[in-house]
């Protein structure tokens, strides 16, 4: 993964800090107990939100809850807490690192790469016959994503895109249940946002290799144009994690729904302007603040009610089932794309 969705550390309690923390060791411990001592090097702040999100939704009763030492902090004991959401999402690390190490050496030869597949790979297939559905999906979507890098510039930002936020939406949906469309809704966006904030970092590195970044066509019609790229950027990005948050608050979470809320209206913005202000030449505080709730755009949508699939923005899209690729949605100036190494 990409390690993006990540806490703002400064906006939160000493309590609360404590309290992630302890998620994200509970997700190494069980990447240590399920699959071994080499999978904690996958481990990221992206499946600890996951792990986080489904045990505030679900509230499990069996949490197993201590305090140990491990080999990055030998010294001092850290807290942990455990159950079966960390576990899944445990799970969920190792298939999603298969597939990148995979392609870091298919893509670029990167001897990384074959090693740490080839050690995985007995995780990856205790992965998959876990989780057959997760994993038959994983690979469609990321199959069809490189048949649209493949295409150059004949695949769109919105299009390779909505290939990730269909992955995330049914790596998001732990079970089918009334929660199972917001949490859909939830990871389309979160993905989508992931993975165009991935080409937005990558973009000038990308630009100097010819390297594939769908994001490449679209800079240069807007700076042809005399249009303001970067600000288009944080527009878009915007009304993609206004969608996220709009599912994330019909769930009904009491449970860590602060840290949650900082981690979607604040953490997610900190590696964006981290970006922006290299690119720009202006401070982190540029244009609208990371801290502000995203909000709907253009006044948006009433959150819908818990029971049912929170329903699009105007001109969005609706979220994909988890049997189908996702299809695009329309972007503002979005154009023809140019060939981007799949990352996950």
């Amino acid at each position: 993964m990409f390690g993006y969705i990540r806490i703002n550390e400064a906006e939160l309690r000493i309590r609360e800090l404590d309290l992630y923390r302890s998620y994200y060791c509970g997700l190494c411990e069980d990447l240590l107990g399920y699959h071994g001592r080499l999978s904690q090097l996958t481990l990221n702040y992206d499946t600890t939100f996951l792990a986080l999100l489904l045990t505030s939704l679900y509230e499990p009763a069996d949490e197993i809850r201590g305090e140990g030492r491990c080999i990055a902090h030998p010294l001092k004991k850290h807290s942990f807490s455990r159950n079966a959401y960390t576990k899944y999402a445990a799970d969920m690390t190792v298939l999603l690192a298969w597939y990148s190490s995979r392609d870091d050496w298919e893509d670029e030869r990167k001897l990384r790469g074959l090693v740490v597949s080839g050690a995985l790979r007995g995780a990856f297939d205790t992965v998959c016959a876990r989780h057959p559905e997760k994993a038959a999906h994983t690979a469609r979507c990321l199959e069809r994503l490189r048949e649209l890098e493949k295409q150059g510039e004949g695949a769109t930002a919105d299009e390779t895109g909505a290939c990730f936020g269909g992955l995330l939406a049914e790596i998001f949906a732990y079970e089918e249940d009334a929660w199972a469309p917001a949490l859909r809704h939830m990871g389309f966006y979160l993905g989508k946002y992931i993975y165009l904030l991935d080409a937005y970092d990558d973009l000038d590195r990308d630009a100097e290799t010819g390297s594939f970044n769908p994001l490449l066509p679209v800079r240069k019609r807007m700076l042809e144009t005399g249009d303001d790229f970067d600000g288009y950027m944080r527009s878009l990005l915007n009304m993609l994690m206004a969608s996220c948050c709009r599912a994330f608050e019909a769930l009904p979470i009491v449970e860590n729904v602060d840290i949650l809320r900082n981690i979607l209206y604040s953490g997610v913005w900190t590696k964006f302007e981290e970006i922006y202000a290299k690119r720009t030449g202006t401070g982190a505080d540029a244009g609208s603040s990371p801290d502000e709730d995203p909000g709907p755009a253009d006044g948006g949508d009433e959150v819908p009610s818990a029971e049912e699939d929170p329903g699009p923005a105007d001109g969005e899209d609706t979220v994909p089932s988890a049997a189908e690729d996702p299809g695009p949605e329309t972007e503002p100036g979005e154009g023809p794309g140019q060939s981007r190494e799949t990352t996950v």
